[in-house]
C-alpha cells in the first residue's frame, strides 16, 4: 500500500477474533485480580507456621497487588514495544516461577519476594495488556466486551477459593504453591491467542519508517556541519519516544484527575475486606471450608453482576452518564462494608458476601470502561500506566492498615468501618466532581458552538479594521510620509 495507507490503523472488528480475545482477557484478568484474594486461605497456616502477626502476614497480597498495579506503566511501554501478545505469555511464565519458588521459601521476607514482587509482576504483564487489547477490537460492544472479560475474576476466585482448601488439606501450603505455579503457566495459552490487530501494514509502516531514517543519515553525511542540530532532534525524538509511551500531558485533563484522585482514595479500602473475609469468618468459630465458601458466594454473585453492569452501562440511558454510576457503585461498595459488623452469624456474613459481590462486580466491570470515555481510546494505554502507578500506593498500604487495627484492637469490625468509609467518602467526591467535570464541558461546548456561529465576514471587517488602526494612527512626523501613502491605498481599496 501507499505510505499514507500505510500507517493508518485498521478500526476495531467489535466481533469475529475478537470475542477469541475477550476469552483470553477472562483468563488473564482473571488470574491477575482473582489469585491474591484465594491466597488468604492459605494465610491463617502460613501466619502459625511462620509465627507472624496479621499485619506481616497481610504484606504477601498487598505486596503482590501493589506490585500488579505499579508495574502499570512498565507494561504498558512493553505493550507498546512488542505488543500483547509476548508481554501477556512472558507474564504467565514469571507467575508460574514465582509460584513455585515460593514453595521453597523459608521465611516470610523470602515470601514477599517469590510472590509479591515476582508473581505481582507476572500478574501486571496479564492485567495491563489483557485490557488495552479489548479497547483496540471493541468499540461499539465495549462495555458488554469488559463486563465479559472482567468476569474472570470472580470465576477464577470462586474457583480458586475451594480448590485452595482442597489443596491444603491434601499437600499443605508448600505443596499447594507448586500446583498454583503450574496452573498459572495457562496465562501463557491465553496470551496466546491475543493475536495482535494490522500486522501487515504496521511492517509496511516500519518499512518506509526505516528509508526515512536511512535517506536522514545521507543528507546529514553530506551536509556535515549539522551536528548540533542532529543532537538536538536526537534528544527531541528520545522524549517524544517517552511521550508516546506514557502521555504525561494527561495531568492537564481534568477527568483524568478527577478519576485519579477518586480511585486513589477508593484504593485504601477496596481490597481489605475481600482478603480478611475468611480470616474473619474463621476468627468467628466458622470452619475452614465455610468459610471459603463464603468467597465463592461472593465470586458467584460477582460473576453474573460484571456482564450485566457492563450491559446496563452499554445502555443509552446510562452510558452518555457511566461516570455518575461508577459513583454510585463504589458508595454502595463501602455501605456494605459498613454494616458488615452488624452480621454476627453465618447466616449474616452470606448475606454480606452476597451484596459485597454484587458491588464488587459493579465496580470492577466499570474501572476501565470509565477511564476508557475520559481519554478515549488513542490515550488508553497511557492512562492506564499512569493510573496504576499512583494507584499502588494505597493499594500497598490498604491490607496492612486493616491489619494492623485487627492487632490493635482484636477485633475485624474497625477494619471493616475503616474501609467502608474511606469507599463512600471516594464515591461521594467522584459524583460531585463529576457533576462539576459535566458541566464545565457543557458550558465549553457551548462556547465552542457559539464561536463557530460568528459570520467570518463580521470577523474579517473587525480584524482589518483593527490592523489599519494599529498600522496607520501612530505619532511622529517621521510616519507622515507612509501616513499619506496608507491614505492613497485606502482611496483605491475603496473604488475612489
Amino acid at each position: 500500500p501507499a505510505p499514507t495507507e500505510a500507517g493508518r490503523a485498521p478500526g476495531p472488528p467489535d466481533g469475529g477474533w475478537g470475542w477469541v480475545v475477550v476469552f483470553g482477557a477472562f483468563v488473564s484478568i482473571g488470574f491477575a485480580y482473582a489469585f491474591p484474594k484465594g491466597l488468604a486461605i492459605f494465610f491463617k497456616e502460613i501466619q502459625d507456621f511462620f509465627g507472624t502477626s496479621y499485619s506481616e502476614i497481610a504484606w504477601v497480597s498487598s505486596i503482590m497487588l501493589a506490585t500488579t498495579y505499579g508495574a502499570g506503566p512498565i507494561s504498558s511501554i512493553l505493550v507498546n514495544r512488542y505488543g500483547s501478545r509476548p508481554v501477556v505469555m512472558f507474564g504467565g511464565l514469571l507467575c508460574g516461577v514465582g509460584m513455585i519458588s515460593a514453595a521453597f521459601c523459608t521465611s516470610i521476607l523470602q515470601l514477599y519476594i517469590c510472590v509479591g514482587f515476582i508473581t505481582g509482576f507476572g500478574l501486571a504483564l496479564n492485567l495491563q495488556p489483557s485490557v488495552i487489547i479489548i479497547g483496540k477490537y471493541f468499540l461499539k460492544r465495549r462495555p458488554i466486551a469488559n463486563g465479559l472479560a472482567m468476569a474472570g475474576s470472580p470465576v477464577m476466585l470462586c474457583t480458586l477459593a475451594p480448590l485452595n482448601q482442597f489443596l491444603f488439606d491434601n499437600f499443605g501450603w508448600r505443596g499447594s504453591f507448586l500446583i498454583l505455579g503450574a496452573i498459572l503457566l495457562n496465562c501463557c495459552v491465553a496470551g496466546a491467542l491475543f493475536r495482535p490487530i494490522g500486522a501487515g501494514t504496521a511492517l509496511v509502516k516500519t518499512e518506509v519508517t526505516e528509508e526515512g531514517k536511512d535517506a536522514l543519515k545521507g543528507k546529514i553525511t553530506e551536509d556535515g556541519p549539522m551536528e548540533n542540530k542532529t543532537e538536538e532532534e536526537g534528544e527531541k525524538d528520545c522524549f517524544e519516544k517517552v511521550n508516546q509511551y506514557l502521555d504525561f500531558s494527561l495531568f492537564k485533563h481534568r477527568g483524568f484527575l478527577i478519576y485519579l484522585i477518586g480511585n486513589v482514595l477508593m484504593f485504601l479500602g477496596f481490597f481489605a475486606p475481600i482478603v480478611f473475609l475468611a480470616p474473619y469468618a474463621k476468627h468467628t468459630g466458622i470452619d475452614e471450608y465455610s468459610a471459603a465458601f463464603l468467597l465463592s458466594i461472593l465470586a458467584i454473585v460477582d460473576m453474573v453482576a460484571r456482564p450485566t453492569t457492563g450491559i446496563v452501562a452499554n445502555s443509552k440511558w446510562v452510558r452518555p452518564r457511566i461516570q455518575y454510576f461508577f459513583s454510585f457503585a463504589i458508595a454502595f461498595n463501602g455501605a456494605c462494608h459498613l454494616l458488615c459488623p452488624l452480621a454476627s452469624s453465618y447466616t449474616g456474613l452470606i448475606v454480606y458476601s452476597s451484596f459485597f459481590g454484587l458491588a464488587f462486580g459493579m465496580v470492577c466491570a466499570m474501572l476501565f470502561e470509565t477511564l476508557m470515555d475520559l481519554v478515549g481510546a488513542a490515550r488508553f494505554t497511557s492512562a492506564v500506566g499512569l493510573v496504576t502507578i499512583a494507584e499502588c500506593c494505597t493499594i500497598l498500604l490498604g491490607p496492612p492498615i486493616g491489619g494492623i487495627l485487627i492487632d490493635t484492637f482484636g477485633d475485624y469490625k474497625y477494619m471493616f468501618i475503616k474501609c467502608g468509609a474511606v469507599m463512600v467518602l471516594a464515591g461521594t467526591f467522584l459524583f460531585i466532581m463529576n457533576y462539576y467535570n459535566y458541566r464545565m464541558l457543557a458550558k465549553e461546548e457551548k462556547e465552542r458552538k457559539a464561536k463557530e456561529e460568528d459570520p467570518k465576514s463580521v470577523r474579517t471587517e473587525n480584524e482589518d479594521k483593527k490592523n489599519w488602526n494599529k498600522d496607520f494612527i501612530q505619532d511622529g512626523p517621521e510616519m507622515e510620509p507612509l501616513r499619506e501613502k496608507g491614505e492613497g491605498l485606502k482611496k483605491e481599496i475603496n473604488g475612489t
